[in-house]
């Protein structure tokens, strides 16, 4: 059947060490997954994981610079570890879920924070404070060799080179197999799903003419300037 307009491309993530890229279906996101951060946000640690989705399109790969959006005055950031599936995965175990992970990459989770305090206190979606357009920076994708890959290592970002965020990803509360095996009872996960999985401590401001360098385990990098 001929469409209206020329069907949406699926955004399209560098895997290291191949010329494959990764088509990406769904991005799924994790809140308050350190425990840290969870208390900065004045919250309980260790509570279900709950979940949200920014569109596949506000994926933004390895930019160089980034414009301020509009509507806030309050964008924050949040660095985070990156999961990408690679199977089906219905009501799946922790064995299942790791079997699934394709590989993982460094992602920022940018959010108009001044737009989400609105909304709760409204007891409205947030929504657009997460998912507007070129919200979520990310890295190419490391194929996963070991699951200690993401069960360890440190995750860190620097606003102007200082650290503003660091975090060892066995701080999470949620391990990356156990965050999949929980989402996986509320929906279908399939091969291109992308899941941020939470953020450390430290989460704060950013202004124009900002440069911002985050690192996962001195492999996986972003360095941009906020315009």
């Amino acid at each position: 059947m001929t469409t209206l307009f020329p069907e949406p491309k699926s955004p399209l993530i560098p895997i290291l060490g191949s010329e494959l890229s990764f088509p990406v279906r769904r991005v799924y996101c994790v809140g308050r997954n350190y425990a840290a951060h969870a208390q900065e946000m004045g919250h309980d640690e260790r509570e279900l994981p709950f979940f949200f989705s920014k569109p596949a399109d506000s994926l933004v790969v390895e930019p160089k610079s980034l414009a301020y959006p509009p509507m806030t005055s309050e964008l924050h950031h949040e660095v985070e570890l990156v999961i990408a599936i690679s199977k089906e995965l219905i009501e799946a175990d922790e064995h299942q879920a790791a079997d699934g992970i394709y590989g993982y990459a460094l992602g920022i989770d940018l959010t108009k924070r001044d737009m989400q305090a609105v909304a709760k206190q409204k007891g409205r979606p947030w929504d657009l404070a997460k998912g507007f357009d070129q919200s979520a920076p990310i890295s190419s994708i490391q194929p996963i060799a070991s699951l200690d890959e993401i069960n360890n290592g440190i995750i860190r970002l620097s606003v102007n080179q200082v650290v503003k965020q660091e975090g060892q990803l066995s701080d999470m509360i949620w391990s990356p197999s156990e965050v999949i095996a929980e989402l996986s009872k509320h929906v279908t996960l399939r091969a291109g799903d992308l899941i941020f999985t939470g953020t450390p401590s430290g989460v704060g401001a950013v202004e124009r003419g900002d440069k911002i360098e985050a690192t996962l385990n001195q492999e996986l990098n972003l360095d941009f300037y906020i315009e």
